[in-house]
């Protein structure tokens, strides 16, 4: 299984990968989304997480899937989780 040591934030991957080379910024595609756009501006600095009504709609302008974006923010918090946590406490239930 292959752990991504430092994903992106989602807000990383939308801005550089589709805002950047579509010279389109926070609040223009916020106005395409219809949504606040401070929602776009946070998501883009990373100040926020994507939410799965966010997903929908990213997913629905960019033709691609919801799971895309939620999945590139399930890396990100995984990855922040694996660092912060710490569960050395814990003992694996063992199989009888």
């Amino acid at each position: 299984m292959t752990i991504l040591k430092n994903p992106s934030h989602p807000g990383e991957v939308l801005k550089e990968l589709y805002l950047d080379p579509l010279d389109m910024g926070s609040i223009a595609l916020a106005k395409r989304l219809n949504v606040p756009r401070t929602r776009v501006e946070r998501l883009v600095k990373g100040e926020t997480s994507l939410t799965a009504d966010t997903a929908m709609r990213l997913a629905t302008f960019f033709g691609n899937t919801p799971e895309f974006w939620m999945n590139l923010q399930r890396a990100y918090d995984l990855a922040k989780a694996r660092v912060s946590v710490d569960v050395s406490d814990i003992i694996p239930l063992e199989a009888a």
